[in-house]
């Protein structure tokens, strides 16, 4: 396969001077490359993991209490009700209404109501119980 050679202006988007430096390198050898160019996709192993939950009731329901709602814990979730659909997980937000991060829109219980997961605020309702 041909290689272009690299654009002078390109040096400066290196990620590391490493990189710059085999660069420099290879033009002055006057041998053409990419950079960054390829794309291989590839497929993480799995990797076996458990979730203990917080609460479970006497009626099934399992009840997380999350005060903070982390990315880890949202990405966990999603993968137990993927491979769990039979598990009634519920969750109780300190404050619902708080922001997943500083720069997304989505709070906690918009995340719970996109994702299908009953929630609630501060105290358990009545109905989860019985």
């Amino acid at each position: 396969m041909q290689r272009k050679p690299m654009q002078a202006q390109r040096i400066s988007n290196f990620r590391s001077g490493l990189e710059q430096r085999v660069a420099e390198f290879l033009d002055a050898a006057g041998i053409s490359y990419t950079y960054e160019e390829l794309v291989v996709a590839y497929v993480k192993p799995e990797k076996k993991a458990r979730y203990t939950p917080d609460f479970v009731l006497p009626n099934g329901i399992i009840v997380e209490c999350k005060g903070r709602f982390l990315t880890a814990d949202r990405q966990k979730h999603l993968l137990v009700k993927q491979q769990h659909p039979e598990l009634d997980i519920r969750f109780l937000f300190s404050n619902a209404r708080q922001r997943i991060s500083k720069q997304s829109k989505t709070r906690y219980c918009d995340w719970a109501d996109k994702h299908g997961f009953l929630w609630c605020e501060d105290t358990l309702p009545e109905h989860w119980l019985t």
